[in-house]
């Protein structure tokens, strides 16, 4: 079993088709994933107000839980990426092998969690018929976080071979999927029982179930992919790559947790403000999040090209990979920018009924969010992409501490400052992301520069 570990053509031209594509199915990918939670919330709208919240209220909790636990699956790709362009098969294996087991270990420690749901909401304050909605929905949605986190680790396995594509496709079929019986199965159509939340929970696992079944499928039909071998002997350790899914995963699980806790702090100091400002902030973080979706896939893209370059000891390689990644993200995200800036209030009209009693005094405190989003998207998508090219150098605990430097003590301590000593209001909240955000940018960007001007040795066997 030999694997051919070749320098690829180092032309810009290559780098740039390269980046293209990977980037634009992993693009496309986090769009259609956003498209399913979307599909939830609609479908789920339609059951009252109290089932809105409690789907609302579900989903944080299992995002939380699954973006931790997302650390570990994406530490495979860099590993992968890695062994992968050093010639190695036997280390691809055990990094996938590993990868699957870690995530396993964590979706069964986080059971208890998930049956305590109820409990806990209830302590933080919800309404009791709110929490019990969301309690029972998580009882039955938590099982579908083992093959929603199996589907993201096989994934640098397809990545690191160029087969990205297969990402896009699968997730889109999910997202029919997941529109279809959500809508069967939540409000009873098609001669399906109308099950509520429940019928939600039942399809968000089945989704995630079949999401892992079709990459499994693609990747066992594959020969260059199924000579890994990675379901023989799977009972079988290696506590080297185990260590190293861990060292590399923890520090990525918390730098993304770090990420949307600054996001969830800034919403309760806007909903200190004011109602309107809070709604607001939703419409412009909701377009914010849309965009962001860019540069998330083309940072994954970014680890596999960088990592498969270490591998080689291709260090030109690593330097126009990772120029092609920032350049394609800089300029989407300055296009993304001009269009915010140019028609603000009508980008945020699209999630408002303009009939509305208060609609007209929502969207003129979102226009300004809005343009603010804007300029945001380009330091938020360049630290993003400078995160992603670290870990394509397995470098994940130095960027953590400068990542969670920025988004708290600068991030979070400037949005509060700006909103209330020095009396911005929702601005200022705004400008807070900015200065964080914007810190991130310069200090992981620096960090990535400041490795490879050293020059980042070939990676080493694990």
């Amino acid at each position: 079993m030999h694997m051919a570990a070749q320098r690829g053509n180092n032309g810009w031209g290559a780098h740039f088709r390269a980046t293209f594509a990977l980037g634009i199915p992993l693009i496309g990918a986090q769009l259609a994933q956003l498209g399913i939670h979307t599909t939830d919330v609609v479908i789920l709208g339609r059951l009252g107000a109290a089932h809105l919240a409690a789907i609302v209220l579900a989903s944080s909790f299992f995002f939380t839980i699954f973006i931790l636990g997302s650390g570990f699956a994406n530490a495979v790709m860099p590993m992968v990426a890695q062994a992968y362009g050093r010639g190695d098969p036997v280390s691809v294996r055990r990094a996938v092998r590993m990868g699957m087991w870690v995530v396993l270990l964590y979706s069964v420690l986080m059971i208890p969690l998930f049956y305590s749901a109820e409990s806990l909401l209830l302590l933080a304050g919800q309404k009791p018929d709110v929490a019990a909605l969301a309690g029972s929905y998580l009882k039955i949605a938590q099982w579908g976080m083992a093959p929603g986190l199996l589907f993201m680790t096989l994934r640098g396995l397809v990545s690191a071979h160029g087969r990205a594509g297969i990402v896009l496709y699968v997730t889109i079929i999910i997202l029919s999927v997941n529109a279809f019986f959500a809508y069967a199965l939540v409000l009873g159509h098609f001669g399906f029982p109308a099950m509520g939340i429940e019928g939600a929970a039942i399809v968000s696992f089945a989704v995630n179930l079949l999401s892992f079944l079709l990459l499994t499928a693609y990747i066992q039909s594959r020969p260059e992919m199924r000579r890994y071998e990675l379901f023989v002997r799977f009972w079988r350790p290696d506590w080297l790559a185990f260590r190293e899914v861990v060292h590399l995963g923890l520090p990525i699980g918390l730098t993304m947790l770090a990420e949307v806790s600054l996001f969830s702090g800034a919403s309760l100091l806007m909903g200190n403000i004011g109602t309107l400002e809070l709604a607001a902030h939703g419409i412009a973080l909701q377009l914010a999040s849309i965009a962001f979706m860019v540069p998330l896939g083309l940072a994954q893209a970014g680890t596999v090209r960088v990592g498969v370059a270490h591998g080689q000891g291709d260090h030109l390689g690593i330097v126009r990979a990772s120029w092609a990644v920032l350049a394609v993200a800089a300029v989407i995200a300055v296009g993304g920018g001009v269009l915010f800036a140019l028609i603000p209030t009508r980008l945020a009209s699209i999630f408002l009924d303009k009939a509305g009693k208060d609609s007209a005094a929502v969207l003129a405190i979102a226009g300004p969010f809005v343009v603010i989003a804007g300029i945001f998207q380009l330091v938020d998508g360049l630290q993003a992409i400078a995160a992603g090219l670290l870990r394509g150098l397995k470098d994940t605990r130095i960027p953590m501490i400068l990542a969670l430097i920025s988004y708290w003590p600068i991030g979070f301590l400037t949005a509060w400052f700006f909103a209330f000593p020095a009396g911005f209001g929702g601005i200022g909240v705004w400008f807070g992301f900015l200065c964080g955000l914007s810190a991130a940018s310069i200090l992981l960007n620096w960090r990535f520069y400041r490795l490879v001007t050293r020059g980042v040795p070939a990676a080493r066997p694990m």
